[in-house]
């Protein structure tokens, strides 16, 4: 729900940014135009003019403040909200609503954590937005007690007339960047949603190779800016839309303080007093500042509801459908016990080549293979089932990117792969690359497999061998007891002097089989066999899934995954190949999950 609702303030926070209909269409445009640059490079355009903006707000929240009345300092005595409400009652409570969209933005600090760090949004938040926001409505405070009918337009009356276009063109920039705020915040909580499996696959553009959290979403942009145009043409107030935007703000900070609750309580294990006392604090402030702008919702609040029931719709449904699709992967898996009984063949014959079939199974043999089997007049010699894993660095090195076992015996020649990809990795590489990285990384993987079984059996034939000698040592013990304490002491100690060489150096005490392992012929059978393979090609073995409900479910089971999770898998990125492959090289199987 928080999610949701922080993607609806996606598209009402650039919607509120003028006041003017084609104004703001204008600037929507420019905005969204520049986001393929990145946070980075954008941010580094606007920090200084950001910071002019919150200087000019508080260098003329202090000029009003002196020129026309310092007395409304007074108004930091809480005493007044307790007047102010006797006085006015139902419109104090209409102004408290109001009073929400003075800490716009707030709501998308967790966010914004993927593209700044903590110590920066406390310094900007501490010394910079909170004392210059403060000098601002205390020098608007100041002028209206001299001025009350500027009420309306009170930021630009309050302005000294000298200043007043430097300031509109630098509070229309402003706009924009509180939009970049929340388009940014909109990135982060979609590409996180996304790793979680609560969202469709969609492209991701990394911009900077140092902070992985700066990232660009083309179709989430576009998005956003069309919603973003038909609300300020629909709309055509920004009174409506802050109305809006208020309710999406208090509902994500109720979210927030949630689910910290529930942070401190089972991750931090905070103390029980401390835990409650924080959602008694903040939840009761947010509360209260929810029932007063719900009080808005025929004037526009009921928008974000709207907004945030797609998205969460969207994102339970996509979930949802995911979560029966793998269940269904992993109970289907094909035993082993089944391998075995076909045997080396596999029940079918093999030819010459290397299969690559993608799956999303890092265990077991998925059962997308059983139906390569049954479709396929043959298989290939070698079989390697590749698990694309996404890992949180900017590029994993080449050596490093295969991890490779054995699936089952020797003689079948079938591979485990989990191939590794950072976020700034090219994952549209030329499929000649990728084939010769997997044969040599897979060609590595059989000799240290070949070491560590010699190495192994070596160390087996030295215990052995040990084993025997203390043996003949306790059947040739005299009587006297001299030999029992002699014959073990020489022998504990020449077996120390073998394990030290051992350790520090193996190779003197390995067999010629390890010494020379292109003499092993379990190992020249393997690298043969996979040379033969490589020589005859690659094939790309993608398995083309549909995800259907079982007859026996019920109607809105059968509603939402035959239908809509559907229609989501259809229209998503494809989530297997990453490669340019050309379509001679590629087999498809299609194949119905029941759920």
């Amino acid at each position: 729900m928080g999610t949701s609702m922080i993607i609806g303030d996606g598209i009402l926070t650039p919607a509120i940014s003028d006041a003017v209909v084609v104004v703001s269409i204008i600037i929507l445009l420019a905005l969204f135009s520049i986001q393929q640059f990145g946070t980075g490079k954008v941010g580094f355009l606007f920090a200084p003019i950001l910071a002019l903006w919150f200087f000019c707000l508080g260098s003329i929240g202090l000029y009003n403040l002196l020129e026309y009345d310092i007395t409304v300092l007074r108004a930091v005595n809480p005493a007044y909200i307790y007047f102010f409400f006797k006085k006015n009652s139902g419109a104090a409570w209409s102004a408290l609503g109001g009073c929400v969209l003075c800490i716009t933005g707030a709501e998308a600090m967790f966010a914004d954590l993927g593209h700044f760090s903590v110590r920066s949004i406390q310094i900007a938040f501490t010394f910079v937005v909170f004392p210059c926001l403060l000098l601002a409505y205390l020098g608007q405070a100041a002028y209206l007690m001299k001025n009350p009918n500027s009420a309306e337009r009170i930021f630009y009356d309050s302005v000294p007339g000298s200043l007043f276009w430097p300031v509109f063109v630098i509070a229309t920039v402003a706009a924009m960047i509180a939009s970049q705020a929340m388009i940014s915040a909109t990135f982060s909580c979609v590409k996180q949603s996304m790793a979680l499996g609560c969202f469709p696959r969609l492209k991701i553009v990394h911009t900077s190779k140092r902070r992985m959290g700066q990232i660009y979403i083309p179709v989430i942009n576009w998005f956003l800016m069309i919603m973003c145009i038909v609300v300020v043409s629909i709309f055509q107030s920004t009174t409506d839309i802050a109305n809006a935007y208020g309710i999406a703000e208090v509902g994500v900070m109720i979210v927030s303080t949630a689910l910290v609750t529930l942070v401190m309580l089972l991750i931090w294990q905070t103390n029980l007093f401390l835990a409650l006392c924080f959602p008694l604090i903040f939840g009761s402030v947010e509360f209260i500042y929810l029932c007063a702008i719900l009080s808005k919702f025929g004037q526009g609040g009921w928008l974000p509801l709207v907004f945030a029931s797609c998205f969460l719709c969207v994102m339970y449904i996509w979930n949802y459908g995911s979560v029966l699709k793998y269940r269904s992967e992993v109970r289907e898996k094909i035993s082993m016990e089944f391998m075995l009984e076909l045997g080396s063949s596999l029940g079918t014959l093999r030819v010459p080549g290397i299969g690559l079939l993608y799956n999303e199974l890092v265990q077991g043999i998925p059962s997308i293979f059983g139906q390569f089997l049954l479709t396929l007049p043959a298989i290939h010699s070698t079989i390697v089932f590749v698990c694309i894993k996404y890992v949180p660095v900017p590029v994993v090195p080449q050596e490093e990117r295969f991890l490779f076992r054995r699936v089952c015996p020797k003689d079948y020649h079938m591979f485990r792969c989990v191939a590794r990809y950072g976020y700034k990795d090219v994952r549209k590489e030329d499929h000649h690359a990728f084939e010769q990285l997997l044969a040599e990384s897979l060609e590595k993987f059989l000799r240290r497999e070949a070491e560590d079984l010699a190495l192994e059996s070596t160390l087996q034939e030295i215990e052995s061998d040990n084993m025997s000698a203390w043996s003949r040592g306790s059947r040739t013990q005299g009587g006297d007891g001299l030999e029992e304490l002699q014959v073990p002491l020489m022998q504990m100690q020449r077996l120390e002097e073998v394990g030290t060489s051992t350790s520090e150096d193996a190779v003197s005490v390995l067999p010629s089989s390890v010494m020379a392992l292109d003499e092993d012929p379990s190992l020249e059978y393997d690298l043969s066999a996979l040379r033969e393979a490589m020589d005859s090609g690659f094939t790309y073995m993608l398995a083309h899934g549909d995800v259907r409900a079982r007859k026996e479910s019920w109607f809105l089971k059968k509603l939402v995954i035959n239908y809509f999770y559907a229609f989501l898998r259809r229209n998503c990125r494809a989530g297997a190949a990453n490669m340019s492959v050309p379509h001679m090289n590629i087999i498809q199987v299609r194949m119905t999950y029941m759920v």
